[in-house]
């Protein structure tokens, strides 16, 4: 009965992995840009963001650290590139941004609204949909409200993208860290 569920573990774990590899998880290197020396690639990995201590995820780290909004470069983009508009929903865990109806001071009775859904955390031109609604008036209860692939859309989308694209930098430029790579001698005390 032990025997089948550890054989069973084995089989969802080795399945799980497999299938990980086949969607894209597992990206594969390209040998000519890897180093074969082992301590040069724990050295780079561990500069990029992409390794970790045992001893630091067991425990031995300062905090526990969360992932918020804040963190998500399109997110904070959009936001900063809509903060002209009033939000009527903006929704991180939903993906989607909504403003309210904006009109300028000029116009009362032509106004837009914006929403922008997001597709992925990649900084991709795929990875937000923009929608912009224009509602144009002729009397207060009159009103026609038309979705359009406009200028305006093509405008935001790359505001944001570009925005995005420098939070991106910033934010890896303050995360690297060089990585001192301990010795037999560092070692001995």
């Amino acid at each position: 009965m032990v025997i089948n569920k550890k054989l069973s573990a084995l089989l969802i774990l080795i399945f799980t992995l497999t299938s990980c590899a086949k969607e894209g998880f597992f990206k594969p290197g390209d040998a000519r840009k890897i180093s074969p020396d082992p301590r040069e690639r724990v050295k780079k990995n561990m500069e990029e963001g992409k390794g970790f201590r045992l001893s630091t995820a067991i425990g031995g780290g300062k905090g526990t650290t969360f992932e918020f909004a804040s963190s998500n470069e399109l997110w904070r983009a959009s936001l900063d590139v809509l903060d002209f508009m009033p939000l009527t929903s903006a929704n991180y865990s939903g993906g989607i941004i909504i403003t309210d109806w904006y009109s300028d001071e000029g116009n009362a009775n032509e106004s837009i609204k914006i929403t922008i859904k997001f597709l992925s955390n990649e900084i991709r031109s795929d990875a937000i949909n923009v929608d912009v609604f224009y509602k144009k008036c002729i009397a207060e209860n009159n009103c026609k409200v038309n979705k359009q692939d406009g200028q305006l859309k093509k405008e935001i989308t790359k505001q944001i993208l570009a925005k995005a694209a420098v939070y991106k930098k910033i934010s890896k430029d303050k995360n690297f860290k060089p990585y001192k790579m301990s010795t037999p001698d560092n070692n001995r005390e």
